[in-house]
């Protein structure tokens, strides 16, 4: 039974929490964006990925980048080799594959058997940004993007993308234009 005791226990928690100060998630000090040095053979204007470690690096000039944390795809998901960004939004609209749908069926079922596709915006699975990576002038169906889950930096559990914070992948949206090599090791 729903007493006023019950209500107004409940409504001074509500008001306590709200005026507790949300924390921040914080970026481990290695992920976030810094100039590093780079192999001086790697061309100026081309992005390389290194899922393994973790890191993507924007070569800036010969023997300079930047270097991000992202998150990457799960054993048996990621993406390798070279592509090309042919695409890029913001705040993009996201459907999951029907390889995911299949795959994950419970995490997918507003998905299943309908043509739905979730509106940009801060919920998001894609973030505030995304490059669509192409090879041969095809769609891959990978992407470098934000995320709503900025705990998976630095790790590997996507399903195969190229996740970034939101606000560093606000940074290299801008940087690279279309056209830009990516190369995925």
């Amino acid at each position: 039974m729903f007493t006023r005791r019950t209500f107004i226990a409940a409504a001074s928690a509500a008001a306590v929490s709200a005026a507790l100060p949300a924390r921040a998630f914080e970026v481990e000090p290695i992920f976030k964006p810094q100039r590093v040095q780079i192999k001086g053979d790697l061309a100026p204007g081309q992005i390389l990925i290194l899922p393994r470690a973790h890191f993507l690096y924007y070569v800036e000039a010969p023997g300079q980048a930047m270097r991000y944390g992202v998150g990457v795809g799960k054993a048996g998901l990621e993406f390798t080799g070279e592509a090309v960004i042919q695409v890029k939004k913001e705040w993009p609209t996201w459907r999951p594959t029907q390889e995911m749908i299949e795959r994950e069926p419970d995490t997918y079922a507003r998905f299943k058997d309908n043509d739905y596709v979730q509106p940009g915006g801060p919920q998001n699975p894609l973030g505030a940004r995304a490059m669509y990576l192409f090879q041969n002038g095809r769609d891959t169906y990978f992407r470098i993007h934000g995320t709503t889950a900025p705990q998976s930096i630095g790790r590997s559990v996507s399903n195969g993308c190229i996740r970034m914070l939101n606000e560093h992948v606000k940074d290299l949206y801008q940087r690279v234009p279309i056209g830009t090599k990516v190369t995925v090791l």
